[in-house]
């Protein structure tokens, strides 16, 4: 029988043959080599190679589309999640990652939409003022927690994740509805019915004006702050936001934020299973950083025992 290790070794060999195509395709037009027939014939075949791998890329998640019910059945049995979403996140990959998350036997317990306020730099001192007056009792946020997103994520993740050792949530329901109404309030939330939970999916986009007022540093951060308070976080979103001042960049970047797993190609079938298997992995005390983006370690998980 092909385990799904396998799968995915295929898998990476696509996406690598398919970055280094586009990387030589890249590489002749920009060294300006259209000169002669045969520099064209050269660009023309590379062309060809790209579509030819993209078809195979679409195939690949094809498969996987149909594969993803039995890699992922109870993997997150009887575990409860929280979806987080920033600015930039593409709806489709929030939709996709939640069925991933209820084909591998998890409760979404609700879904929380940061907004371009909450990821703003210049609306810091709101942000942190809103924050600090709306702390639990017995909750207590943490001092080197300077900045917005270490800040923000620090109170969410007391008031929305559970205890990682009695799995029962902090605080009462009126300080969770304090401090979620405050917020949104204030403009920086918005959200529908939520629940805590024991683990947390940050759904991000592809990095888009990531450098804007420090928007990506302050998603990565946020991600690490929920992280030191639930059993397990994922910080997901697409290829750009592993470059540069991108958030999933910052995140592998920056050593307190270490413990989130990193996923940055969400927009695919491998992406979208990667972040579940990352939740798994990190219920039994792993972590990674996954996909085909700057220091990416490994394309997936590896095969771990149900």
């Amino acid at each position: 029988m092909i385990s799904f290790r396998h799968h995915a070794v295929s898998i990476a060999a696509v996406f690598l043959a398919l970055a280094v195509g586009v990387v030589l395709g890249t590489r002749t037009q920009s060294a300006g080599f259209f000169a002669g027939s045969a520099d064209r014939q050269q660009v023309d075949a590379l062309t060809a190679e790209n579509a030819r791998l993209t078809e195979q890329l679409k195939a690949a998640d094809g498969f996987l589309t149909g594969a993803a019910a039995k890699v992922l059945a109870g993997s997150l049995g009887n575990k409860t999640v929280l979806v987080f979403t920033t600015p930039d996140a593409d709806s489709a990959d929030v939709d996709t990652v939640t069925t991933a998350l209820t084909t591998a036997g998890a409760t979404v317990t609700g879904q929380v939409a940061l907004t371009g306020a909450f990821t703003d730099s210049s609306e810091g001192d709101r942000l942190r003022t809103a924050l600090t007056n709306v702390v639990p009792a017995g909750a207590q946020l943490q001092i080197d927690a300077a900045d917005q997103g270490s800040l923000g994520g620090d109170l969410l993740g007391q008031v929305l994740l559970t205890d990682p050792v009695s799995n029962q949530p902090r605080g009462t329901e009126q300080e969770r509805g304090l401090a979620l109404e405050t917020l949104r309030g204030g403009g920086f939330l918005t959200f529908a019915e939520v629940h805590p939970a024991q683990l947390a999916v940050v759904v991000t986009g592809a990095g888009a004006r990531a450098d804007e007022n420090h928007r990506g540093t302050i998603i990565a951060r946020f991600a690490g702050g929920l992280r030191s308070h639930g059993a397990g976080v994922v910080l997901a979103g697409r290829y750009g936001a592993a470059e540069g001042p991108g958030p999933i960049a910052v995140a592998r970047s920056e050593a307190p934020l270490a413990t989130i797993t990193t996923v940055d190609n969400v927009d695919h079938e491998i992406g979208r299973i990667t972040t579940v298997l990352g939740l798994t992995e990190q219920l039994n005390g792993g972590t990674g950083r996954y996909g085909t983006g700057d220091k990416a370690t490994s394309l997936t998980v590896a095969a771990m025992p149900r």
